[in-house]
């Protein structure tokens, strides 16, 4: 399968109560405007995966990522615009150093509880909430999940740990 290579990291606040989210709000032609979401992107073809998540973090958020937190995988194909495949490299980052901006050009940035997300009370891709309650577990395990796509909706979730 070709795919594009991305990341996404969950910033979490000092306690862990909160996790930082960018609300794509800026341009309606995004697939993901009004959707709360973590951060990252696509990875540079000369960049590792922990490189471009610092990379990700650093341009969408202005902070800087202390150790990386691996999530896990998931693999979603059909889910782009032109029905390519995407795989995700999925992060905590616990710690990071800085002051988060309050947005950049493709959204604003918000700290939410993290009970709210877990919860369902934020705008978000539907699917997001078959893994987050894996990537925010009280004793994470590193998981590896496939989630299909068909006409920007998730067909079906599996994943094993």
């Amino acid at each position: 399968m070709r795919a594009v290579l991305a990341t996404l990291g969950y910033v979490m606040s000092p306690d862990s109560a909160r996790v930082l989210m960018i609300r794509r709000d800026t341009r309606p032609d995004d697939i993901h405007f009004g959707y709360y979401n973590g951060l990252g992107g696509k990875l540079e073809p000369d960049e590792d995966v922990s490189s471009g998540m610092r990379r990700e973090i650093a341009e969408e958020s202005g902070l800087e990522c202390g150790p990386l937190d691996f999530a896990g995988t998931i693999s979603w194909p059909g889910f782009g615009r032109g029905g390519e495949n995407w795989f995700g490299f999925i992060f905590r980052i616990p710690t990071w150093t800085g002051t988060p901006k309050t947005g950049n050009d493709e959204g604003s940035l918000h700290w939410v509880e993290r009970a709210d997300l877990l919860g369902g009370t934020l705008p978000m891709w539907e699917s997001d909430r078959h893994f987050l309650p894996l990537v925010f577990a009280d004793s994470p395990t590193v998981f590896h999940g496939v989630m299909p796509f068909r006409d920007g909706k998730a067909q079906s979730w599996s994943y094993t740990s």
